[in-house]
């Protein structure tokens, strides 16, 4: 056994982000997780997460990421009540544009389906129990500790204590979320300002819990998904999710003018006035499970600390710290997986000690960000009001290709796999520019589009009985 001791690590914040972000880390260092707030017992929200109550999943390149920084804890998800749903095999999900996807089977992408709790939970579970890492609870982060070249710790004050004390390391991670004090801090060490944008659609989220009617129990019933049209605003959307223990979630949002409401009298009404009234007939006779929950916490926020002109050696900013999205694309758990594992290579295949170090990591966890930052303000930017400045012409004229790729996905199967490969972050958007996409948007064969949501009679019966 060698005597070189360990590389020390600190993570800000127990969010999914960091959690994935110590599980890559702890197999090269000894990791120190704070946690300003108290960690919930078993299957239970966490204080700081406005947006659990509200449908989530993970795309497949997420599902690809857990996998290999975690193995086992997707089976270990699904043997729990969640599921890996066929896209689109087991999706009814209505596009942007106003076209309606063909449920073909051919595509390999699987989406991980269940609530945030179940999520949330089982990830704490398993990360938490590695005696490589330390859990600090009710732990602040003050400030960064070093010097505009390094990083050496961080400044911290814990409940139940007095004054501050410093937890030394070789790499501090910020994974603190939107609220990241980061900017703040590197300027108190003397580096520049952090460039930041926001596009903010202006969405706001209504959420209801239902008891998934008997029948549909008895087959995988899809999810249902009607995405908001941007050259119609206010744009209205909504998707039904089926999770774990006979429940659905059913999450309806809207953007400035066409906000949904927390009055649960409106809340089937406002399904309906979707730009397709599908969610609205197959909730109406459902039972609801408590209220209705409401956000307003949607904008699209995107930090650059990858183009500072100089970056600390021990220090890395990952996960919503570095951008947030718009929850209705879905993105961020997958981004936070991806980011992580990005951590975890180079950390293992570089060490922490080279100089230049922390600017690599940056750059590293950043990528993934960058994939995602485009497919949603490729929509939202189109919105009134959401961004400083309009969509330019190159702006306009990539959101006219990805309608005419999602129109060509919509009705032909090898183009649709190509779009999802995009869509779940597992390949790069140059994939939408392959023969398998651009053969069939020339050249066609094109099945007619759909006129209505593909549910199967069988779907339609197990609501209705």
């Amino acid at each position: 056994m060698s005597d070189v001791p360990r590389p020390t690590a600190v993570v800000i914040g127990a969010s999914i982000g960091g959690l994935l972000a110590a599980a890559a880390l702890v197999e090269h260092a000894d990791v120190t997780v704070i946690e300003r707030d108290t960690l919930p017992a078993g299957l239970a929200p966490r204080r700081g997460v406005p947006q659990a109550r509200h449908a989530h999943l993970v795309w497949w390149g997420g599902v690809l990421a857990f996998r290999e920084l975690l193995p086992g804890f997707v089976e270990e998800l699904v043997e729990r009540g969640a599921r890996l749903v066929p896209i689109m095999a087991e999706m009814v999900s209505r596009a942007p544009n106003e076209v309606w996807f063909r449920r073909f089977t051919a595509t390999h992408h699987r989406n991980l389906v269940c609530s945030r709790d179940l999520l949330d939970g089982v990830l704490r579970e398993r990360v938490l129990a590695d005696p490589r890492l330390t859990l600090r609870q009710g732990t602040t982060a003050l400030g960064l500790a070093g010097e505009a070249a390094r990083v050496t710790g961080v400044r911290v004050r814990t409940e139940g204590r007095y004054g501050e004390e410093t937890l030394a390391a070789d790499l501090v991670v910020d994974a603190s979320g939107r609220g990241s004090r980061a900017p703040r801090w590197l300027g108190e060490l003397g580096l520049p300002e952090v460039v930041e944008r926001e596009v903010n659609a202006g969405v706001a989220y209504a959420t209801r819990l239902f008891r998934a009617p008997a029948g549909s129990l008895e087959l995988p019933f899809p999810l249902v998904n009607v995405q908001a049209n941007p050259a119609k605003a206010p744009g209205r959307g909504g998707i039904i999710l089926p999770i774990e223990d006979g429940r659905w979630i059913v999450t309806l949002s809207g953007t400035r003018g066409g906000e949904p409401t927390g009055d649960p009298a409106e809340f089937t009404d406002f399904a309906l006035k979707l730009g397709d009234p599908v969610i609205g007939e197959l909730i109406r006779d459902a039972e609801p499970l408590g209220e209705v929950v409401t956000t307003r916490s949607t904008a699209n926020r995107r930090r650059y600390f990858e183009k500072l002109r100089a970056w600390p050696d021990g220090f890395v900013v990952t996960g919503d710290a570095v951008a947030g999205y718009n929850p209705v694309y879905g993105h961020g758990i997958t981004v936070a997986a991806q980011s992580a594992l990005a951590l975890g290579t180079l950390t293992g295949t570089g060490g922490l000690a080279r100089p230049g170090t922390g600017r690599r990591l940056q750059r590293a966890v950043t990528r993934p960000v960058a994939a995602a930052w485009d497919l949603a303000i490729g929509q939202d930017v189109f919105y009134p009001g959401a961004s400083d400045r309009p969509p330019n012409r190159a702006e306009r004229a990539l959101a006219a290709f990805v309608d005419r790729a999602v129109a060509t996905g919509a009705r032909n199967p090898r183009a649709l796999g190509a779009l999802l490969d995009v869509m779940s972050l597992e390949k790069p958007a140059t994939r939408l520019f392959s023969p398998d996409m651009l053969v069939p948007m020339l050249f066609g064969p094109k099945r007619p589009f759909l006129s209505q949501a593909p549910l199967t009679e069988e779907e339609l019966k197990s609501i209705t009985g």
